[in-house]
């Protein structure tokens, strides 16, 4: 009698350790995929950091250049405007991008264009705080003793600086686009 309980159960234990297969088999499946997942996000994101990178390098060269300009008046090559330009549905100005300055970043894997434009509706400025916008310094605080004590309040006119727009393309080997943008002050 106890062959036959023990013959019954042989064939039921192989089925138990074939589903327990098929489910290990299964869930090192989608570990295997999880990890591949992940190597591929965390390689986004190392490109995305790097092509940041490199804006920055735009960024400091157009601003270097915009510091060093004697005129700002006059359109210069197809990188500089003196008038705020039109801007695509994106917020990225509707320029011809195969005029754009060209800066050189790193060992080629990147490349990087920027242009600036000034905000301003007119390119021969007048009156900054009404035709461009303008970054106004506040007045000295009251009891400053390097204020002249005969100006009044209604006499302090601060000065003002010129805001630009920096937009910097870079481009990766595979195509790949990131834009940032920055606003500066001259």
């Amino acid at each position: 009698m106890k062959r036959r309980i023990l013959a019954a159960q042989r064939g039921m234990t192989t089925l138990l350790v074939l589903i327990l297969m098929t489910v290990m088999l299964m869930g090192g499946l989608a570990l295997a995929r999880m990890t591949e997942s992940s190597f591929l996000i965390s390689g986004n994101v190392a490109s995305r950091e790097a092509s940041i990178h490199a804006a920055e390098v735009g960024w400091n060269t157009a601003f270097t250049t915009i510091k060093a300009m004697a005129a700002e008046n006059a359109a210069i090559g197809g990188w500089y405007f003196p008038t705020i330009q039109p801007d695509d549905a994106n917020g990225i100005p509707a320029v011809d991008w195969s005029a754009a300055a060209t800066v050189p970043a790193g060992v080629g894997r990147y490349t990087v264009n920027y242009v600036v434009d000034r905000q301003c509706t007119v390119a021969n400025v007048v009156t900054a705080s009404r035709e461009c916008l303008v970054k106004l310094e506040p007045p000295p605080p009251a009891g400053d003793a390097s204020e002249d004590k005969s100006a009044t309040a209604q006499d302090y006119q601060p000065p003002t600086w010129r805001q630009f727009r920096i937009t910097v393309r870079v481009t990766d080997q595979r195509g790949t686009q990131t834009w940032t943008q920055a606003l500066v002050n001259r």
